[in-house]
């Protein structure tokens, strides 16, 4: 049976939490791909902004958190990020917009920097 010391239980929980993180951004993307093929009043546009809309939510509300360990600069930077996301969303969501590119682009680059 194999005993694990707490430090390295928590040396290795920031590894799985990226890659929970990075796995739902992919997810999120491929949803986002599906409405941009379907088009903007899709059933898929509707499913992919509103799992967008509660991913970026709980992402913000991380990155707000005082225990959140990245630097200061970096998490501001991406609340700030998320906070685009959600605006471009509801644009397209309000039939201001009908592309669902930059919102793809701009979380793979993201789901890139989580590797």
């Amino acid at each position: 049976m194999y005993k694990f010391s707490y430090a390295e239980v928590l040396e290795d929980a920031p590894q799985a939490s990226r890659e929970r993180e990075r796995q739902a951004l992919d997810h999120c993307i491929s949803l986002l791909r599906a409405a941009d093929a379907r088009g903007p009043q899709s059933r898929e546009a509707t499913e992919a902004l509103l799992f967008l809309r509660k991913l970026w939510t709980t992402l913000i509300e991380d990155l707000a958190s005082p225990e959140n360990d990245l630097p200061q600069a970096l998490r501001a930077d991406l609340i700030s990020i998320g906070l685009w996301v959600m605006r471009e969303a509801d644009d397209i969501r309000l039939e201001k917009s009908t592309s669902f590119q930059d919102l793809i682009e701009v979380c793979a680059a993201i789901s890139e920097g989580l590797k």
